[in-house]
């Protein structure tokens, strides 16, 4: 598989990543976010007063178990709802497209029965395209390469 280019916005350089064990609000569950949009990579670290972003090289390992969404549908969307809920997946990595602060809003609504689906994508379109790719295993952290990090002004 060909190399690839990602991005990890924080507040320090990463240079060994690992698997993050948080709450239940990541799109696509616990693991190592990076995205291949380095200026969405920039605005996940302008939340904090440090802003890094973390180069990496990416070999995908294709024995991994992969998904990848290619479009957001139903099952992207359904799958966010289970990530979100704290329903767990066998993947190793997953990609495919960020549910941002806005369209996190109305999947809350969503799942509260608040609005239909077929509202949910009305409101759905996003202004911008995002990307997010999560290495969910220790196995899919050894796809990355460390290359370097920047500072963001």
């Amino acid at each position: 598989m060909a190399k690839m280019t990602v991005y990890h916005g924080g507040y320090m350089p990463v240079e060994r990543p690992e698997i993050r064990i948080g709450r239940n609000t990541k799109d696509f569950g616990n693991g190592f976010y990076c995205t291949v949009i380095k200026e969405q990579a920039q605005r996940w670290a302008k939340r904090y007063d440090n802003k890094i972003v973390s180069i990496y090289d990416v070999r995908l390992n294709t024995n991994l178990h992969i998904k990848e969404f290619k479009e957001m549908t139903d099952e992207w969307l359904d799958f966010i709802i289970d990530c979100r809920s704290g329903k767990k997946h066998s993947y190793d990595i997953v990609i495919g497209a960020m549910a941002n602060d806005q369209i996190y809003n109305y999947v809350s609504d969503y799942m509260d029965g608040g609005i239909t689906r077929e509202q949910f994508w009305i409101l759905a379109k996003f202004k911008y395209p995002t990307h997010q790719i999560n290495f969910c295993t220790k196995e899919a952290l050894k796809c990355l390469e460390y290359r370097g990090c920047e500072e963001v002004l």
